[in-house]
């Protein structure tokens, strides 16, 4: 009876911090599970998919396009300079606080420093949110009634890809954007085709940025509606949070936005490396924390967007005129969040892993193809034949992109997602080490509410996720897998370097050897032509020779409108107009009806042009004879 009167004496005093805790735990949460999903691409078991031409009438986004970003890996040696180079960091920020008294000026200089970077992550969070919720209220796809629908854009209406064999014939098409039951509402015409309007605004592109840093950046995007305003959203949040005032809120939007871009950009590369430099870090944080004052001053007087802030109930001895806030670093958050996305992504890979096959070896050039039926079927056949494991290759199953497309997945349900949007995979070590971080992170508070002072989260947190994950590798049978695999594109050894460095200047010398044939060739043909004539090839020539000499380009266009292209048969009458405004004269020969395959014939239309110069006249004589 004791001990229950004394857990219940516990619980009475923390009841009024539980919703403040678990505001922070679902905010800890959100970056962590958007980055991680964000950041999925083609793992190395999975086949890349083949290039496929879009059709005149397909939107841009009936088929989205993978995104291929490059993350900056961590090595070994980051194990060491990450908690030398941040201690030096925050020992300068204490010393120059301890050195200013007021750090109203060093708060400005930081803010307006992150600005840069909280507008591009502003913009990122903010449009890929508004892409997620337009995926549900307009997807591309929707299942209704047993079949598959393709929502066109271009044709305003939804066309049913698969049918379900009923006694009743269905409408094959639906004038509606709507999915599911929604689509099937009498809706007026006026408000459908508002719908269709506000479709086209949120999903297809209205710019197409370009931007080029030779030997860093080459990158094409398309810009629609939400990027600009989400672009236009972040200026005006940054300039509010600099020059007006500093809620919680918007402290929390930066955090967010900073974790959520930072997820996508940083990988540990290897397990064993992300383990080493959150090893590392882990000490860092006690020793910063217990043994220092450098990290709670540093927290608690710079007033900049690198922490989340929680309100929360005021202590007995606080100041009733202040506001009660607890925080939480972005350190906490990102650092274990860079091993949670390795985790989710580690699991795509697995997945594929599974779905490949082995199958006989037809070219030795070639050991690695896609996986179509026919070879899955094939791959299955030779794996039960006596063909030497030596003598067959890995058929790699084509890769299907798997981020985006949440609204396409929930109205398509479980058994059309899989094969259509990518699907769900297992997410076994991400489960586990989300597990493993909720559990650090309620010993986190726990502990600050007994003791009342300030914990080091990455005391709790590390263990938590790093247990997780080798103990679920050791039940699972999968600790040499998990060791052996990397995110790494290339090793590269001192050896490849060197050799990657005489290749990229052998290049660049042979592009400068173009480059000045290219305009001496210019110059000749400019010398040489007469000014009427090769202005295209000479614009071309200049802006190829450009484009070998540029370091740096940036450019904001509008997409490309593909025109179909014109029919082959031209209306008669149109023909005779065109022939009266001229100075020539057309004259109509019906040939006889030649004999086809089908069982009706046409007669063939011919037009000869007269021409009033003799020159001429001789050819048009002979194909009016041919004709």
């Amino acid at each position: 009876m004791e001990l229950l009167g004394r857990i219940a004496y516990e619980f009475s005093l923390i009841q009024p911090y539980i919703p403040t805790y678990l505001h922070l735990l679902v905010s800890a949460l959100f970056p962590i599970y958007t980055g991680a999903h964000a950041s999925l691409s083609r793992p190395s078991s999975a086949a890349k998919p083949p290039k496929r031409k879009r059709d005149a009438d397909e939107d841009e986004d009936e088929r989205p396009a993978e995104k291929s970003q490059r993350m900056e890996g961590l090595s070994p040696s980051d194990a060491i300079l990450y908690p030398l180079l941040t201690g030096c960091m925050l020992a300068g920020l204490y010393f120059l606080i301890k050195w200013l008294q007021d750090p109203a000026i060093l708060n400005k200089i930081l803010n307006w420093y992150l600005s840069v970077f909280g507008i591009l992550s502003i913009t990122r969070l903010l449009s890929d949110s508004v892409t997620t919720i337009t995926s549900y209220a307009f997807p591309a796809r929707y299942n209704d009634g047993g079949s598959v629908w393709e929502v066109k854009q271009k044709q305003k209406t939804a066309a049913a890809k698969t049918h379900v064999k009923t006694s009743v014939t269905a409408p094959a098409h639906r004038s509606s954007p709507l999915p599911g039951l929604l689509s099937q509402l009498p809706l007026p015409r006026s408000i459908t085709k508002g719908l269709w309007a506000l479709r086209g605004l949120l999903t297809q592109p209205v710019w197409e940025m370009e931007a080029y840093m030779r030997g860093l950046m080459d990158t094409k995007v398309a810009i629609g509606v939400q990027g600009l305003y989400s672009f236009l959203f972040a200026i005006a949040a940054v300039l509010y949070f600099n020059l007006v005032d500093k809620p919680w809120w918007l402290t929390n939007l930066l955090g967010f936005s900073f974790s959520y871009s930072a997820l996508q950009l940083m990988s540990p590369t290897t397990f064993w490396t992300g383990t080493l430099v959150l090893t590392s870090l882990f000490f860092y944080d006690i020793y910063f924390v217990f043994f220092t004052p450098l990290m709670i001053t540093v927290a608690t007087k710079l007033d900049i967007p690198v922490k989340l802030l929680f309100p929360r109930p005021l202590g007995a001895d606080e100041d009733p005129a202040k506001k009660a806030m607890s925080m939480l670093g972005l350190g906490d958050i990102v650092l274990p969040g860079i091993m949670i996305g390795l985790a989710l992504r580690f699991d795509l890979y697995l997945y594929y892993l599974k779905k490949q096959r082995l199958t006989k070896q037809v070219s030795p050039e070639v050991p690695e193809v896609g996986l179509t039926k026919e070879k899955t079927q094939a791959s299955k056949d030779d794996t039960k034949s006596d063909v030497p494991d030596s003598a067959k290759a890995i058929v790699k199953a084509i890769y299907t992109s798997a981020t985006g497309g949440w609204g396409e997945r929930f109205w398509l349900g479980q058994k059309h997602s899989a094969c259509t949007e990518g699907g769900s995979f297992p997410k076994t070590y991400f489960h586990a080490s989300v597990t493993g971080y909720i559990i650090g992170m309620f010993c986190t508070l726990g502990v600050m509410h007994v003791f009342q002072h300030g914990q080091p989260a990455l005391l709790y947190l590390v263990p938590g996720v790093l247990f997780s994950l080798w103990g679920t590798a050791l039940l699972r049978g999968d600790l040499k897998t998990m060791w052996e695999y990397t995110e790494a594109e290339e090793e590269e050894t001192e050896k490849s370097k060197s050799e990657k460095q005489a290749a990229e200047k052998k290049v660049a010398k042979e592009e400068n050897k173009e480059t000045k044939d290219d305009m001496k060739a210019a110059a000749q043909d400019e010398a040489k032509a007469p000014q009427t004539k090769g202005t295209a090839r000479e614009s071309d020539k200049k802006a190829k020779a450009a484009a070998k000499r540029r370091l740096f380009h940036f450019s904001i266009s509008l997409p490309k409108v593909t025109t179909p292209e014109p029919s082959a048969k031209v209306d008669q009458s149109k023909r005779r107009k065109e022939a009266h405004a001229s100075s020539e004269e057309w004259v109509d020969i019906k040939g006889p009806s030649r004999p086809s395959s089908s069982s009706s014939s046409k007669s063939v239309d011919t037009y000869v042009r007269r021409s009033s110069d003799p020159a001429e006249a001789e050819p048009a004589e002979k194909r009016r004879k041919l004709a």
